[in-house]
């Protein structure tokens, strides 16, 4: 990692030095940039052989799925990622899968309309999972408190976890996911609270020291969990169909609409209030971190976005200050804090998973492994 070096914004993207780790080429153009065309771009193109490869995946997992209720299983949040993951999975996919949203606490109205409009538009099966509020609101309090920019982990746990259990509950053996290189090739830089995995390691020792004496009373399941002993020895899959599919963000937000009159956001993210507050606010205001530098830098790579336009549209926050501060007074209240509390802990020194015991370098290792083994082609430092 660099650090005390000058500013620089990529040539091609904006991606820029507020990620201390990265890296530019003599014309000026990031690792991102880079990585997108030598390992993402070559091995994504959308063509009669990416239709072959979709129906021959929509073929196992039918077959695999035969006599059991459902054949793979979606977690769906409303936005536009998994909601067009869903749409593809039953509409041209022939699957029959079962819808799970995870209720953190945090939904918008909007992300609820969503859900059920497309639900009853595709007439699928959806459970909801309401997870234990007390739990999670103690878990982020105590994350807040310690001060990293990882804020979104908790309920990143809540989802994925339950995700999880309602996949082995019903013998799912595939998981659709909405991750997809159209609109996510950039990554987010871990600095920016991109952690890299559900790491109870790191939970469990941010809870020792900043939790409310109680036990965790929400399921965790760990990284490890989930990539060894769910995906090896179980041998559920992952499967990102976006990926073999023209998925235009405009394209794909006209047609929800049009067909289910599924309403877009603002932005990415946007389903939840707690990860747009956290998103839109206490990342870049506290820490100096504009995630939509990653999420329009993905849009320039794939020609969905000028890099004109996204500079323009990163002059100001995408919600104005008036709703950016009433959202501040919700949050509060809603974690059980005044305004004050909440300042205070906006204004603690500033930390990151280093200063906590964790599981990082194993997790890194993994990540690494499967870069170099083809399963992740995004940048990974």
């Amino acid at each position: 990692m660099q650090v005390n070096r000058p500013y620089q914004i990529c040539s091609n993207c904006i991606m820029d030095t507020s990620d201390p780790s990265i890296q530019f080429d003599e014309l000026g153009e990031c690792n991102y940039c880079q990585n997108f065309k030598s390992s993402i771009l070559p091995n994504w193109t959308i063509n009669q052989g990416s239709e072959v490869e979709l129906m021959t995946l929509a073929s196992k997992i039918r077959k695999d799925g035969k006599g059991k209720d459902f054949d793979c299983i979606i977690g769906i949040s409303g936005g536009l990622d998994s909601s067009y993951a869903a749409y593809i999975a039953k509409t041209k996919m022939g699957l029959r899968p079962l819808l799970v949203h995870v209720d953190a606490g945090w939904n918008t109205a909007q992300a609820v309309s969503n859900i059920e409009k497309l639900v009853d538009g595709l007439e699928l099966d959806l459970f909801t999972e309401v997870v234990d509020w007390e739990g999670v609101k103690s878990m982020q309090v105590a994350f807040l408190r310690s001060g990293i920019p990882d804020q979104d982990l908790v309920q990143d746990a809540a989802f994925f976890s339950a995700l999880y259990k309602f996949a082995r509950q019903y013998g799912i053996k595939h998981i659709i996911k909405g991750g997809n290189f159209s609109t996510e090739c950039c990554r987010e830089p871990e600095e920016w609270g991109g952690y890299l995995g559900i790491d109870k390691r790191l939970f469990d020792d941010i809870w020792n020291k900043f939790g409310n004496g109680r036990p965790i009373i929400f399921t965790l399941t760990d990284i490890f969990i989930y990539k060894f002993w769910y995906q090896i020895i179980l041998g559920m899959k992952l499967h990102s169909p976006l990926n073999l599919v023209s998925y235009i963000k405009k394209d794909a937000e006209d047609e929800l609409e049009r067909l289910y009159g599924w309403q877009k956001f603002k932005h990415k993210h946007h389903e939840s209030r707690f990860t747009r507050f956290y998103e839109d606010y206490w990342l870049p205001r506290r820490f100096g971190y504009q995630k939509r530098r990653a999420h329009f830098s993905s849009l320039i790579v794939t020609g969905q976005m000028t890099r004109e336009q996204a500079i323009v549209r990163l002059l100001k926050p995408e919600m104005d200050e008036q709703f950016l501060s009433q959202e501040f007074e919700y949050v509060a209240h809603k974690l059980g804090l005044t305004t004050l509390e909440l300042q205070n802990l906006f204004e603690i020194p500033l930390k990151t998973y280093r200063d906590y015991r964790n599981k990082r370098w194993v997790i890194g290792f993994g990540a690494k492994i499967l870069r170099s083994i083809g399963l992740e082609k995004r940048y990974f430092k």
